[in-house]
């Protein structure tokens, strides 16, 4: 439990920072926390001990603790876009609630991830929504935030209680919530199939699967732009972590049953997230739209099914995660800069901000799995995973829908190179942080994916994981 001690005393001790600090001095509190959570950050990649607290209820093991660290290095990465946001005047009074809030939603993530029964799962799960409504109406004078907020507890109640009644099902089938006793009385029939799919119903609205996706973009539009990189990246890479092991693990002897509606969900989500992408110009419905589609990807890599299925999925997360974040960066440096959130507002951008342009077309490319970048190497595993399983025409659907995602992310490129403007966004200069930032970004999006013992490792821990 060491992320998640960790991670309590960060937010205590950020509390006790808040109280100690007077009103005028409250901006201090960024420096420290960010100080505090880089040194949790790194904290998290010491090897420490693996192995199973109070009954098995919650997991440790190699696997879980790689998956906590990615997540643990995306918060840092927001976090440090977030510096400049922060310091505004608006947010002077809120600047501890911001981290409080957000370390709270990633000890649930840990405490999901690391679950052992879906009593923890289901805890966690609810550790790590209720405080991100609160993220999500941050900007609580503003009515699409507040609407955002809304719209984001509506929803994650309903999934939950749909989410619920699949588990209960499973409990009376099973006579257990614990996921190891369930792995071996599960079988195949009726209603197991009626409640995996109320299963998979709750967590697709928490992945924005099609056709659970439609507070996606509403939510990621009122938010403000940290906030929405949050949950376009950790809060969907936690719960794809979570998804993938339950199916590994609890539902592993039930393959034949759950992967027609992996298969079917993997189409219908790539498909539709790309063609609604197609017509946005607000640049966080843009945005939202292709995270939703990279969830379908991800689906491509779940339906592999074994070891490589898990490396291809844990691999393209981490890939994602400097991706999306790279675009997300150049957002937030933009927003915070000019208040501009419109892809025709970034006409012209390449001949007063070079830099930020370059940065957000090498993101784009990497989200579109343009070689040499780390996205192409993470949905290249991802479909060597579902080709392996005999998949072929569900990766042939992939790759067309890869071509049509090229479409709409050179429409971005398009509008900083070649698009004319005669008053384009001014050049400006980004706080240390953020440029701190866009730099792991960058190293991320080409070291990992020419790192191959990255993708080695992984496969070692998933192998030992699985068996």
């Amino acid at each position: 439990m060491r992320h998640e001690l960790l991670l309590t005393f960060a937010a205590l001790a950020i509390l006790i920072a808040e109280v100690s600090t007077s009103e005028k001095n409250k901006a201090r509190i960024i420096p420290f926390a960010l100080g505090v959570f880089a040194l949790i950050t790194i904290i998290g990649f010491i090897p420490g001990e693996t192995g199973n607290l109070f009954g098995g209820s919650f997991q440790s093991s190699l696997l879980t603790t790689f998956m906590k660290n990615i997540l643990n290095l995306a918060v840092l990465i927001i976090f440090l876009q977030a510096e400049g946001w922060l310091r505004k005047e608006e947010n002077a009074n809120k600047i501890s609630e911001y981290f409080i809030l957000t370390l709270s939603t990633l000890i649930g993530m840990n405490f999901m991830i690391s679950a052992g029964d879906f009593l923890i799962f289901y805890i966690g799960l609810e550790t790590a929504t209720i405080p991100i409504a609160g993220l999500a109406a941050f900007d609580k004078y503003k009515s699409r935030s507040a609407e955002a907020g809304i719209k984001l507890i509506l929803s994650s109640a309903f999934s939950s209680g749909i989410m619920l009644f699949g588990l209960s099902i499973i409990y009376g089938v099973t006579g257990s919530i614990y996921f190891a006793d369930i792995s071996s009385h599960i079988s195949a029939n009726a209603i197991t199939a009626l409640a995996f799919i109320f299963f998979v119903s709750g967590m697709g609205f928490k992945i924005s699967l099609v056709p659970f996706h439609f507070w996606t973009a509403d939510v990621y539009e009122g938010a403000p732009v940290n906030v929405t990189s949050y949950l376009s990246v950790v809060s969907k890479g936690a719960a794809a972590f979570i998804f993938t092991i339950i199916l590994f693990t609890v539902f592993k002897n039930i393959v034949d049953l759950w992967q027609p509606l992996i298969y079917t969900l993997a189409v219908f989500t790539m498909t539709l997230a790309n063609l609604f992408a197609l017509r946005q110009d607000n640049i966080k419905r843009f945005l939202a739209f292709s995270s939703i589609a990279q969830a379908g990807f991800i689906l491509v890599g779940i339906i592999g099914a074994g070891e490589l299925g898990m490396t291809s999925v844990v691999y393209f997360v981490l890939v994602y995660v400097f991706t999306n974040l790279g675009a997300f960066g150049v957002v937030s440096a933009i927003h915070n800069a000019s208040g501009v959130e419109t892809i025709s507002g970034y006409n012209g951008l390449y001949k007063t901000n070079p830099k930020l342009s370059l940065l957000m077309t090498l993101s784009l490319f990497s989200l579109a799995g343009i070689p040499p970048v780390a996205g192409f190497f993470g949905k290249f595993f991802l479909f060597t995973a579902a080709a392996g399983s005999g998949y072929f025409i569900l990766v042939f659907i992939a790759v067309l829908n890869a071509t049509i995602s090229l479409y709409y992310y050179l429409r971005v490129v398009k509008a900083m190179f070649i698009d004319k403007n005669e008053q384009p966004i001014p050049a400006f200069r980004s706080s240390n942080a953020m440029r701190l930032s866009l730099v792991m970004c960058v190293a991320g999006i080409f070291v990992i994916g020419f790192a191959s013992g990255i993708f080695e490792y992984i496969r070692s821990i998933s192998i030992l994981f699985l068996n």
